[in-house]
């Protein structure tokens, strides 16, 4: 992991509420700390340009107060999955302290004060971090659909056991074969059936 995408406020619009002291000095910065350990760094302040960057990059990194990270993540990680850390200053300390419960999918934490070492293996473990969450996050997909279909399936089963006076075995064997009939899934003729039976039940 080489090339990374670095998204910061401008200095002077990220100290609000900090003093001129506690602002962050240049070679602390992420950029300058990142390229003087060999890495490519795309550095943006603008969310056109990041998401034209993505392309290029192998992580991005986040140089924000903690209740900007979730907009900017969101828009970010919708566009391309990727590692997502968070370069943790004193300035930016200071401006997140009123929002360390806020709910953001943060794979890792940066400092100005890790060895060149230690930055590798951060990115290294939000890499297999962010893999582990993308595969948990379409685990729940898969699951979300599964209930959705179940749900359809489950309503035209109730339909069908009305309408012919069935049960639900011999309902869910009806759907099963109309289903193998019409070369379609189950849950197509489900959702047939109930949107079907909803209009005839508003007509009347």
């Amino acid at each position: 992991m080489r090339s990374l995408l670095v998204v910061e406020r401008p200095l002077a619009a990220g100290v609000e509420a900090v003093s001129r002291k506690e602002q962050i000095p240049k070679d602390q910065t992420p950029k300058y700390r990142l390229t003087d350990y060999g890495y490519h760094v795309i550095s943006t302040n603008d969310a056109k340009k990041a998401i034209q960057q993505l392309s290029s990059a192998e992580a991005i990194i986040l140089h924000l107060p903690l209740n900007e990270t979730k907009a900017w993540s969101e828009v970010l990680l919708k566009q391309r999955a990727l590692p997502l850390l968070w370069w943790c200053s004193t300035p930016i300390a200071s401006l997140s302290t009123a929002f360390c419960e806020d709910d953001v999918s943060i794979d890792g934490l940066l400092t100005a004060t890790m060895s060149e070492q230690e930055l590798h293996w951060a990115l290294h473990f939000a890499s297999k971090q962010c893999f582990e969450r993308q595969q948990w996050q379409n685990e729940r997909k898969q699951l979300e659909s599964r209930l959705e279909e179940r749900k359809w399936i489950d309503m035209a089963k109730g339909i069908l056991c009305k309408i012919k006076n069935i049960s639900e075995a011999e309902a869910y064997d009806v759907l099963r074969k109309q289903a193998m009939n019409e070369r379609k899934r189950m849950v197509d003729v489900a959702t047939s059936i109930v949107k079907v039976y909803q209009i005839l039940q508003d007509s009347k």
